[in-house]
Formats: C-alpha cells, structure tokens, sequence
C-alpha cells in the first residue's frame, strides 16, 4: 500500500508537464479602443477575432485582457487581446503564462511589420523587437527574445514622418479584398503551431 501511494504521488508532476505542453498562449497584440480597430497596427486582434468568429468564440473580458479558449485535438489555446494598450503588452503576456502555466515555447506573439510586404508571412522562435514597442516590452518582461511570433506584413508605404500615421490608419481598399484570405491562413497557423509544432509550421506558411 505504502509503495502504491509514493508511485501516485512521485507521478503527479510529470503528468502535470503533459498537459502544461498542450496549453498554448495565442496573442494578437493591439489597441483597444474603436478607433483602433481596423488599424493597420491592430491586426493581431484582427486575426483573433477572426479565429473567434470562425469557432464560435466569444472573448470574455479578464485580467489585462479580453480571453477566449479553444480546444482542438487534445490541445487548449488560450487566445488573448492585452488591453494593456501596446507598449504594455508584456504585462498581460506574463500574467497569463504563469497563471495557466504555459511554457514559453508554447506561445505565439502575432504582430504587425513593416519591413514586410502586405500579407507576407514570417514565423520565427525568436528575434529582436525590430522597433517594435508591443515585443520590445514582451522582451523586457519576460527577460529574453526566445519566444514565438509570427509577423504579419503591412509594408512601408508611407512618406517620411509618417509612420505613425500609416501604422494607426485603417487598411486601404486593396488591403481590405486581400484580406479574407490572408486572416483564414492566420487561423490555420494557429492550429498548425499547436497541433504540428514550430518546425512544421515555419516550413508550411513562411513566405506564403
């Protein structure tokens, strides 16, 4: 008996780090705010609230953010939309990784770059902020760049001394019929990081 209750008990943690690696944090980085939301800056929340829709989610409002979970093939995303404004996003990132204890390698940071063009696809495990002050403060609050992100382009189409402007201006018509198409490829990287992992995920989207 006493041997049967140590194997119980010795067992716990590492079933605890099994389902820890199926728990995936998803944020689409932004500003909130209706001013806000058909913003280049904010596609991040533009793909999860596409994701939502697509699954019939709904966001709940939480600490730091707004929330919606998803199941998918044994695996729980946890989608969220700091509402921390976005030079304070890494608040809510680390908030929520140590709340439902999700390992680093587990989340997915979607921002916008300008460095690519519209819709250009770009997954990498870690990087610089490239300016960027959303992962320049998930950087300094976590400690380290190791993380995933996945860019989404928005190009640089704009005159010197307005990058502002074009970064906080809504989408132009182009943009908006191209869309569609590039937020469903969104969602399916999404289900691909989790279920198929990083490695798979990079070769199948980058650059599509």
């Amino acid at each position: 008996m006493i041997k049967w209750i140590t194997k119980l008990f010795s067992s716990t943690p590492k079933e605890e780090n099994i389902d820890n690696m199926k728990k995936y944090l998803i944020v689409g980085l932004g500003n909130i705010g209706a001013e806000y939301v058909n913003t280049r800056h904010n596609i991040g929340f533009k793909v999860l609230d596409f994701f939502a829709k697509k699954e019939g989610l709904s966001f709940e409002t939480v600490k730091l953010g707004a929330l919606a979970e998803y199941k998918f093939k044994g695996r729980t995303f946890f989608l969220l939309k700091p509402n921390t404004y976005m030079n304070l996003s890494g608040k809510a990132v680390k908030y929520w990784m140590d709340k439902e204890n999700i390992p680093l390698e587990n989340i997915l940071v979607i921002t916008d770059d300008l460095n690519l063009s519209f819709g250009t696809i770009r997954i990498k495990p870690k990087g610089s902020d490239g300016g960027h002050n959303g992962l320049k403060n998930i950087n300094l609050v976590l400690n380290t760049q190791n993380y995933t992100r996945y860019r989404f382009g928005i190009s640089d189409q704009f005159k010197k001394g307005q990058q502002v402007d074009y970064v906080l201006g809504e989408w132009n018509a182009e943009e908006e019929a191209k869309l569609p198409e590039r937020l469903e490829t969104s969602a399916e990287i999404i289900k691909t990081f989790g279920t198929a992992g990083l490695e798979n995920t990079m070769t199948t989207f980058n650059g599509k």
